[in-house]
């Protein structure tokens, strides 16, 4: 959404929010762009294809991106009012580069960074040139938010709903089935309304004068009792918490539980009855089985007593055994040393190898002295050689120089 303000300031660079401010701004550039008819003006008339929200932030292809930067930058300096011709593909970077550097300094836009950085047409600095010049197209359209115009309500005319026979009909069912179940209500005689007719015949009612006598036929007394008799219904609403209730219920289950207990009352007597006996044989067993055992038990104690005292001096003496182990292992260690440097002295007091080797050496010495003697005749046969020579050469050399001297 354009917004005059930035989204997000960032007072240090160096702040781990900085290396996505540049997305966000970003994000802003593509809504201005929308709002600018981006859509229609500068992909479909001029061929382009759309860009990502973070197209210019992501680096894929330089070559394309460059050309779109450009591109992009172009019509945004032209829908500032200035013209700019659309750049080409053979174009100079570096002077394309820098009509859009002028033309940012022209509209008073601060650079802190070199051209060379717009070169790849991605990055953050990109996005810098871009949303300013998206800013500025903005501002020279002079673009302003439109209200929000709410349509007015319309009134809803509801249809009317026109009755169906079938549903009169269905009433007119309904009605009749609740005036038959109300007729025959009435026909029911509780309890309640004999005792008001009770109270109204007994309280209107006077002494007669005389014992009344009865003039109407036994027969159709019966038969008139029998017509009505089964119209004659006394309908008593049961009451969960009425004392009554739970009287009967009490004396029925007291009754259910009587008839069971004398059902299980002869098994568990005989139940008892049986595991009282099993008990008495197992008493009786038990005394006996004591009684024949005592002289072992009495045994056994005093086995036990004596493995205790056994066990305590096998505790003792094993004490004195290990200390003796660890001497014997301790001794069998150093015999074992003894005997390993008597191998060794053995072996090499048998073993004639050294003897060999002391011949070898010896021989080898005389042949080397040998060797040395030879040279020592050669220098001394060199040697000698050399000073008769020097003697003759002085000889030669003095009989000259008297040679000389007489002549």
């Amino acid at each position: 959404m354009y917004r005059d303000n930035p989204k997000i300031i960032i007072e240090d660079v160096s702040a781990s929010l900085a290396s996505f401010a540049a997305y966000i701004q970003m994000e802003d550039l593509l809504e201005k762009l929308k709002l600018l008819n981006y859509d229609s003006e500068f992909v479909q008339n001029l061929k382009m294809k759309n860009i990502s929200r973070h197209y210019f932030m992501v680096p894929t292809n330089p070559g394309e991106q460059f050309y779109m930067f450009t591109s992009l930058a172009a019509w945004l300096i032209r829908k500032s009012g200035k013209k700019f011709n659309p750049p080409q593909e053979s174009d100079d970077p570096n002077s394309t580069i820098s009509e859009i550097m002028e033309f940012l300094k022209q509209i008073d836009i601060r650079i802190e960074f070199p051209p060379n950085k717009l070169k790849q047409g991605v990055g953050e600095h990109a996005v810098f040139v871009l949303d300013n010049l998206a800013d500025h197209a903005i501002k020279f359209l002079k673009f302003k938010w439109q209200k929000v115009q709410i349509p007015p309500d319309e009134t809803i005319i509801e249809p009317e709903i026109e009755e169906d026979d079938a549903e009169l009909i269905l009433e007119k069912v309904e009605e009749e089935m609740m005036a038959e179940f109300d007729d025959e209500e009435d026909d029911v005689i509780h309890v309640d309304d004999i005792t008001k007719l009770y109270k109204e015949a007994s309280s209107n009612s006077q002494r007669p004068d005389k014992i009344l006598e009865s003039t109407v036929d036994t027969e159709e007394w019966k038969l008139e009792l029998e017509r009505v008799l089964p119209q004659l219904k006394i309908t008593i609403s049961a009451d969960s918490r009425d004392w009554r209730e739970h009287l009967v219920q009490m004396k029925t289950l007291h009754a259910t539980m009587g008839k069971d207990l004398s059902g299980t009352k002869s098994q568990l007597e005989k139940l008892n009855a049986d595991i009282g006996r099993a008990l008495d044989n197992i008493n009786t067993k038990e005394i006996h089985l004591n009684r024949q055992l005592d002289p072992q038990l009495q045994e056994l104690r005093v086995l036990q007593e004596e493995l205790s005292k056994v066990k305590e001096e096998y505790r003792d003496i094993s004490g004195g055994v290990t200390e003796r182990t660890r001497v014997l292992n301790k001794l069998t260690e150093e015999l074992e040393q003894v005997k390993k440097e008597m191998d060794e002295r053995g072996s090499s007091m048998t073993d004639g190898t050294p003897l060999i080797n002391i011949k070898k050496t010896i021989s080898k010495m005389k042949s080397e002295i040998s060797e040395m003697s030879i040279r020592i005749g050669v220098l001394e046969y060199s040697l000698m050689c050399s000073r008769v020579r020097d003697r003759a050469q002085l000889q030669e050399d003095m009989n000259s120089t008297t040679s000389t001297v007489s002549v």
